[in-house]
């Protein structure tokens, strides 16, 4: 093959990983347009410099590598806040309790599916150290915050099991909404501090309307959304969510997801 081809087929393969390094930069800043910023950042240093893919095993490790180059050389630094400080600044507050790199290392490892040796070499680290940041990242995370959580999910035994993992990490689930009216009527009972749905539910409703509309008459909480497609929404062509697991999902992918939510009062909405 020569190199042209080869470059070309890197090039794909990058464009390939690009929706997921976007999903990643959101849910790592809480922000669409923050985490849009970096990934932009991003491509535009490998098309500048293609020499930032060498050393890599595959095209989606330089990727991600690169991201983290640029987003430590940020300094990323955390704003002092008050009550009227913005969710992103509160948020950013909680984080800088955390030791450096375990909500990164996280993040690659549950959500976005990264061995121990690829995420040591996206953060710059020895594999020994790596494997430690996962493990006190789920130590520092599962008992920052707890909330009260509302599934919509129109599968009752995959709902049952999202309950039992959300209660496992010690948060309350308010109840479980098979359809989007449903879930709007329960939003309204008892309202939650978050909210974890589906996009396709019972009688073909939408996920995606249920919680905006729920947000419209709430304000802003946090939101996961769980789906077998999450290419259809990961597309750059409109407002995306921050919090985004396939299925099937893992258990530490939701658990991840959860905790990763509950740092931020607010997440980007999805236009249906």
């Amino acid at each position: 093959m020569t190199e042209s081809h080869t470059q070309t087929d890197v090039t794909g393969q990058i464009a390939t990983e690009l929706p997921y390094l976007r999903r990643y930069a959101r849910a790592l800043t809480g922000n669409q347009q923050t985490g849009d910023h970096y990934a932009a950042a991003t491509l535009e240093a490998l098309l500048t410099d293609d020499s930032v893919l060498e050393g890599a095993q595959h095209p989606k490790v330089a990727l991600f590598r690169t991201f983290h180059g640029i987003w430590a050389s940020s300094g990323s630094p955390v704003e002092e806040i008050d009550e009227d400080s913005s969710p992103e600044a509160r948020a950013q507050w909680r984080l800088s309790g955390l030791t450096a790199n375990t909500r990164e290392a996280l993040l690659l490892h549950s959500i976005e599916g990264f061995s121990i040796p690829d995420i040591a070499c996206i953060l710059d680290v020895s594999e020994e150290e790596a494997a430690e940041l996962v493990v006190i990242a789920r130590n520092e995370m599962s008992g920052v915050i707890r909330g009260r959580i509302l599934v919509i999910e129109d599968e009752a035994i995959i709902a049952l099991d999202i309950s039992a993992i959300v209660e496992s990490m010690g948060h309350m689930v308010t109840g479980n909404a098979r359809t989007r009216d449903e879930a709007i009527a329960l939003a309204r009972r008892d309202p939650p501090d978050m909210v974890l749905a589906d996009i396709q539910l019972a009688d073909n409703s939408s996920g995606i309307d249920a919680v905006n509309h729920i947000l419209s008459e709430l304000g802003e909480v946090p939101v996961v959304f769980i789906t077998a497609f999450p290419e259809r929404l990961l597309t750059g062509e409109r407002p995306e969510p921050a919090f985004l697991i396939a299925k099937p999902y893992t258990e530490e992918q939701v658990q991840s997801a959860v905790s990763q939510a509950m740092f931020f009062s607010s997440t980007q909405t999805l236009k249906a």
